[in-house]
């Protein structure tokens, strides 16, 4: 059976005193005996106030202690969870929390004005639970022995995660519980991870890489993460070295800021035990990807995922040998096929074209959203998604392009269409288009090319200050550019692309 609440369970029976979480800001650890343990009583708390078998809860919490049990626990009762990205604004928090029938928010005092925000003008009630993220003990109290657990089955709905679109509206991916778990468990068959691995989570959990592959698969494989409330390039190896990491897992941004920092060695920290390091979430540079193995003498396994198939979806292989730079590998426990885009038609190897997924770990669709759902997933499970590259003759796959316009800054999806409507909201602004441009750092930033109303006047610093109003400092472009005319189709669509030529 592959439930979240199976490998709690099997883990809390075949080694209930080993650890699976440490908090290193506090000290604190969570055995599997006490996940399992703190996941029952959660559910029983849930049930106490009134929620059912697959209501939503939603998450706003940095990374802690409480945050990953929270996550699992609220999986474990049969519930769906839903993570809140801490980068979004009131406006996008309470479409999200609208769409998602969310009934339930755990949340820090950090996020209560925010959230507060949010939820003026819902037209249905919402919980707000506000908690310490840090504190070893929640729910204790709630446990009623003599109340049934819910059935909890595979094909049941376990994370609701929502991903930007190139409508610039927000669309929650419906995974299931099999889907959840085949996340954990390629991850964890693909990497080769066993009961005595340990990985460092520096990626946010309410982003799928870091839910699956740092949360979820050290469950699958009986391994342990270590926690930080946030990534921070001044004690990343010491947390390394001090809990004897055995992998990490890191997005392209995260290698750049390593590259510029003291190495372990410069700190003479032993990381020895690191037997690879993970990527993911966006393309990594040849040249970033060279570089970090020869100053830090940690290979990397580049890999590709969508929050559409639960992370995992290509990956290189565990052997170095056998690994390609450039490509993040081949199909792993999913098939993959590329086809022409026009036609539908597979494509020979060697020919570029959509890359196409089917798998176990495939999502289910987009909730309360058939049309896009119909568009993404074919019949016959096949998931279109969006991007464009080819197969060569071993499978490895050469990611070119997208075929979706999506602006892909340090891992996270951002939607131009969002960036175009929160210009357009200045007075002073007549048109405005959103791209993303090559950045060392984050793979890419955001550039904005702007027309003003006739006889109207604006700087780039006024319109900049706008911006962080309505998007929040990740989401403001970079560069903005005052032109005269935009680059547009016969049908009037702007052309993205070609803002890169101005």
């Amino acid at each position: 059976m592959r439930t979240i609440r199976h490998y709690v369970d099997r883990r809390a029976a075949e080694q209930p005193d080993a650890t699976w979480l440490i908090a290193p800001e506090t000290g604190a650890t969570m055995t599997f005996a006490q996940l399992q343990r703190n996941s029952q009583d959660l559910t029983h708390f849930l049930m106490g106030a009134g929620l059912k078998k697959g209501d939503k809860v939603a998450l706003m919490l940095h990374n802690s202690y409480q945050t990953a049990r929270l996550l699992i626990g609220v999986m474990y009762g049969g519930f769906m969870v839903a993570p809140l990205n801490l980068l979004a604004q009131p406006s996008q928090l309470s479409y999200v929390l609208q769409h998602s029938d969310t009934r339930i928010i755990f949340t820090s005092a950090e996020f209560a004005e925010r959230l507060e925000i949010a939820l003026e003008g819902l037209d249905h009630g919402i919980t707000i639970i506000a908690i310490d993220p840090d504190v070893a003990s929640l729910f204790e109290h709630a446990h009623l022995p003599d109340t049934p657990l819910p059935d909890v089955s595979e094909n049941d709905d376990a994370l609701l995660m929502y991903t930007s679109g190139t409508t610039g509206k927000p669309k929650g991916c419906v995974l299931s519980n099999r889907s959840v778990c085949a996340g954990g468990e390629f991850t964890s068959s693909a990497h080769e991870l066993g009961n005595t691995d340990r990985v460092l989570c520096a990626m946010p959990l309410y982003h799928i890489n870091g839910q699956i592959v740092t949360t979820v698969a050290p469950l699958v494989h009986g391994g342990s993460v270590v926690m930080p409330q946030r990534f921070s390039v001044s004690n990343y190896w010491e947390l390394v070295a001090k809990h004897q990491c055995t992998w990490i897992n890191v997005v392209p941004t995260i290698i750049a800021y390593l590259m510029n920092a003291p190495t372990p060695k410069e700190k003479r920290l032993d990381v020895s035990r690191v037997k690879f390091c993970r990527s993911a979430s966006a393309p990594l540079p040849p040249e970033l990807h060279r570089a970090f193995e020869d100053q830090f003498g940690i290979g990397i396994i580049e890999t590709f995922g969508m929050t559409e198939t639960n992370a995992p979806c290509f990956t290189n292989p565990y052997d170095p040998k056998k690994r390609k730079i450039g490509s993040p590998g081949t199909a792993y426990g999913n098939e993959a096929k590329v086809i022409d885009p026009a036609n539908g038609k597979e494509q020979p190897r060697g020919t570029p074209g959509e890359l196409m997924l089917r798998g176990d770990n495939v999502m289910t669709g987009y909730y309360k959203d058939p049309e896009n759902t119909a568009k993404t997933l074919e019949p016959d499970g096949w998931l279109h998604s969006g991007d464009l590259g080819y197969m060569d003759e071993d499978g490895f796959v050469f990611v070119t392009g997208r075929i979706k316009e999506l602006i892909i800054k340090g891992g996270e999806n951002i939607a131009p269409r969002e960036i175009d409507e929160a210009l357009l909201k200045h007075p002073a602004v007549l048109e405005a288009a959103a791209v993303g441009i090559p950045d060392a750092n984050y793979g890419q930033e955001i550039m904005a090319c702007v027309i003003l109303k006739p006889g109207m006047e604006c700087s780039t610093e006024t319109l900049t200050a706008f911006a962080v109003e309505e998007l929040g400092k990740y989401k403001t472009p970079k560069i903005i550019k005052f032109v005269s005319e935009l680059p547009k189709g016969p049908s009037g669509k702007v052309q993205r692309l070609k803002l890169l030529e101005s």
